[in-house]
């Protein structure tokens, strides 16, 4: 890409109209599916396309949904295991409406297709890969005449968020229902906070503040990879730790936290500025990680009235631990986030000091309907019954924008806006709809054996 600083911001409209390969018609091919009407009691069939840990949970919260019947009848993922575990896992947990025999169980790059064959149109798909692949198989859920439910982030970096924009345009004209996995704003509790900062009860937003501030968890971070893997099949199965496939730590992690706040304000913000370090990168036993991520990120946001978003993130052992987001207003302050990213309760106070004494509300949730990833999926089936609007691909991809946009100025070491973020022609993922079990990875290791990382100030023009 070129220096992200080098030239003025380009409009959204200008960055689509201009943007190669950007319209629907250039990813999707036939005749489009007519979504039938699903009738209140006819059982939806459910597919789910990566079977890790959020493709597992999200498949259980379509099955427990009140407004049934709902079955699982088709999992694709590329590694056997994943498949066997989560088949395990729910067959044995609702074996009633787990219908997914040995030969409806797909394996490979190519079983995305043949699990969405096993579904008839209006029926839904849950895509819960890395977000690498989400362009790809949203394409064939669009031709199938499929509702989704995707996982976030959605894009990593320019060129898959413009995809998806022309993708998420496509979907909405042909009446599917899309959900994305950002809970928090399926939280009764955030729900009623944004009300009540709608309606003038907090006067205006004049700061926000979130953090999570934890250790390294889940695949941040990776040691060299094993002989029996290839350098493809262990960047997936450590999707965390490579920014091609994930957008890293930085997307998949902060991601929440970024986006309600976002909610909050009602806008987006439209640069950021940024800093963050590698500090711990060989392990106790002297091997050096080959991740991507960065270890700290300390970002500002910046929204068009000036007002500002602090967001502090952070991957390190034995360091103060904080999860939480929070708002200060011109008539008070709100707890957004009380722990973790949607953790009850939120609440509102009549100072800047956040204490017990200043409180002033306290969300109230019904205890059926504390579970955000529940929520999510009760809200969208109840769409697809009753037929009533439910598109949520385009704060999807703003969300996932503003954690590129975040990252992008953190890894260059420049400030960048959301405009060249989305108009950046740095595809991390060059080719994900050809590849093999056999293929070449996107990040290939260097002469020295290692994947190139960000070095903000030295790669000024490109993020690795």
């Amino acid at each position: 890409m070129a220096d992200p600083t080098a030239h003025t911001n380009p409009t959204r409209r200008e960055v689509l109209k201009n943007s190669s390969c950007l319209t629907a018609s250039a990813l999707l091919a036939g005749t489009p599916v007519v979504l039938p009407p699903v009738g209140g009691q006819e059982t939806i069939h459910v597919a789910v396309v990566g079977c890790g840990g959020r493709g597992s949970g999200a498949a259980k919260n379509a099955l427990l949904v009140k407004r049934g019947p709902t079955k699982l009848v088709a999992m694709a993922d590329v590694f056997e295991d994943r498949i066997n575990s989560s088949y395990g896992a729910l067959s044995g947990e609702l074996p009633d409406q787990v219908d997914v025999p040995e030969e409806r169980r797909f394996l490979g790059f190519e079983g995305y297709k043949e699990a969405m064959d096993c579904l008839r149109p209006g029926d839904v798909v849950i895509l819960a890969t890395p977000p690498a692949f989400r362009w790809v198989h949203f394409t064939y859920a669009i031709q199938k005449g499929l509702h989704v439910f995707m996982e976030k982030p959605v894009t990593v970096d320019g060129p898959s968020s413009r995809r998806m924009l022309a993708l998420g345009e496509e979907s909405k004209k042909r009446g599917m229902k899309v959900g994305v996995g950002l809970m928090s704003r399926h939280s009764r509790a955030m729900q009623e906070l944004h009300e009540r900062v709608r309606a003038g009860e907090l006067g205006e937003i004049i700061a926000q503040r979130g953090y999570r501030m934890q250790g390294p968890v889940a695949f941040f971070r990776s040691l060299p990879k094993p002989e029996h893997l290839t350098d493809l099949q262990y960047q997936i199965r450590r999707f965390h730790s490579f920014l091609w496939a994930s957008g890293g730590a930085y997307n998949d992690f902060f991601i929440h936290i970024i986006d309600q706040l976002a909610w909050m304000k009602g806008s987006r913000p439209i640069k950021a500025q940024a800093s963050g370090g590698r500090h711990y990168r060989y392990s106790d036993a002297g091997e050096r990680y080959v991740d991507q991520n960065l270890d700290s990120y300390s970002v500002e946001y910046t929204y068009d009235d000036g007002t500002k978003m602090m967001f502090e993130g952070r991957n390190m052992v034995n360091c103060q631990t904080r999860f939480s987001s929070y708002m200060h207003c011109t008539k008070g302050s709100a707890v957004v986030s009380a722990t973790s990213d949607c953790g009850l309760p939120s609440s509102i106070h009549s100072d800047q000091s956040l204490s017990r004494k200043s409180r002033t509300w306290t969300s109230r949730v019904p205890d059926g309907e504390r579970n955000p990833y529940q929520n999510e999926w009760e809200d969208l089936i109840a769409a697809i019954r009753d037929d009533t609007p439910y598109h949520e691909v385009e704060y999807g991809i703003e969300a996932s924008m503003l954690c590129n946009m975040g990252r992008m100025a953190a890894h260059t070491g420049r400030e960048i806006s959301y405009e060249q973020a989305l108009s950046c022609e740095q595809e991390f993922g060059v080719g994900v709809d050809q590849l093999t079990m056999d293929s070449a990875s996107p990040l290939m290791p260097g002469e020295d054996g290692f994947y190139a990382v960000p070095e903000p100030g030295i790669k000024i023009d490109r993020e690795y």
